[in-house]
């Protein structure tokens, strides 16, 4: 009898030497995102990271590479899903036709602000969770204000665009291709020298790449066609096994700092795109409004690109009529 008392003492504290090394054990993820350092997008995920080591009291440990030190803008997602990085930030337009469902954010429906933008993409998955993210835990979304042309001659009127090369990514480029110019896929982190050396003759961005990506040195025009405002929707998410590998705890703690992180993005957007637009002024660019007998033109023909993204998705057997008309009423809500 003693001799199994003194047994069973040894393993409780055996036991409890278990609980005490895993209870210390810090849990360390690495972060992969495209976007430079110094760019508020960045900076946000900074924050993001310093919320969840906070509110984790020191649990967990996030190693951040951004800039694309560990994997570029178009790799981030595989990169992810693989379990090269933890976590990642990056675009569904840089691999386009890989996600049919969550490109519908990407046409040109006139989002009017990236609080607007951010707040619709995160709605739209929370309605359809398409099967397209199933392989990865997506922590949140978010997307930039309408998406402009910005060139280096004046572009006043649609036959100004014929022959003109343009930098685009994803559905940017069908919307480039629809307005008469000619569609360079190319990233955010190659805009600037292709439009120094003229390898493009303009890019489709938000205003805030005039200055988060220092574009306004590189062109002299904006083209203010913010009723055909495409956005880019941006994935923050996590590899599955490894987030299945999280305690409980911890996973409710990324969920709660995750959507409080949302509208910083989506507000943060929007005051880029003043400061972009202040940046681009304070070089002496040109902006230039349309006249509403050419905006008509223009929206005119981003519907061809609409209407082709219907066409296709709806060939994979998706609902993108219900996608565009959620999109829609979602803008109007998120106002």
């Amino acid at each position: 009898m003693k001799r199994f008392v003194c047994l069973a003492i040894l393993l409780l504290f055996f036991l409890s030497g278990i609980v005490q090394v895993n209870a210390g054990q810090v849990i360390e993820l690495t972060y992969a995102n495209f976007f430079p350092p110094t760019h508020v997008q960045s900076q946000l995920a900074e924050s993001w990271i310093k919320e969840i080591e906070k509110r984790t009291k020191g649990r967990v440990k996030i190693h951040y590479f951004p800039g694309g030190a560990l994997l570029k803008g178009p790799q981030i997602y595989d990169g992810v899903e693989k379990g090269i990085a933890d976590i990642g930030m990056s675009c569904f337009a840089y691999t386009r036709g890989r996600f049919p469902s969550m490109e519908a954010l990407d046409l040109p429906l006139g989002y009017p602000s990236g609080k607007t933008a951010t707040l619709v993409a995160n709605a739209f998955y929370n309605k359809f969770h398409p099967k397209e993210l199933s392989k990865v835990k997506v922590l949140y979304l978010h997307a930039h204000g309408p998406g402009l042309l910005h060139t280096k001659k004046a572009v006043h009127k649609l036959e100004d665009l014929k022959g003109m090369k343009i930098r685009c990514t994803g559905f940017s480029a069908k919307l480039v291709e629809a307005l008469g110019g000619i569609p360079v896929a190319m990233s955010q982190g190659q805009a600037y020298e292709a439009l120094q050396r003229g390898v493009v003759d303009g890019t489709f961005t938000p205003m805030e790449t005039l200055k988060g990506w220092r574009q306004a040195e590189v062109i002299k025009y904006t083209v203010d066609c913010k009723d055909v405002g495409y956005t880019t929707a941006m994935y923050v998410i996590m590899n599955k096994q490894k987030w299945d590998s999280l305690p409980e705890d911890i996973k409710r703690i990324f969920t709660e700092v995750s959507k409080e992180w949302i509208l910083a993005h989506g507000v943060a957007w929007d005051v880029s795109d003043e400061a972009g637009r202040k940046f681009t002024l304070s070089l002496g660019n040109k902006i230039i409004e349309l006249p509403k007998s050419e905006t008509k033109r223009w929206v005119t023909r981003a519907q061809r690109v609409i209407d082709s993204y219907v066409k296709e998705v709806k060939a994979k057997g998706l609902p993108a009529e219900e996608y565009i008309k959620t999109i829609k009423q979602l803008i109007k809500e998120k106002q």
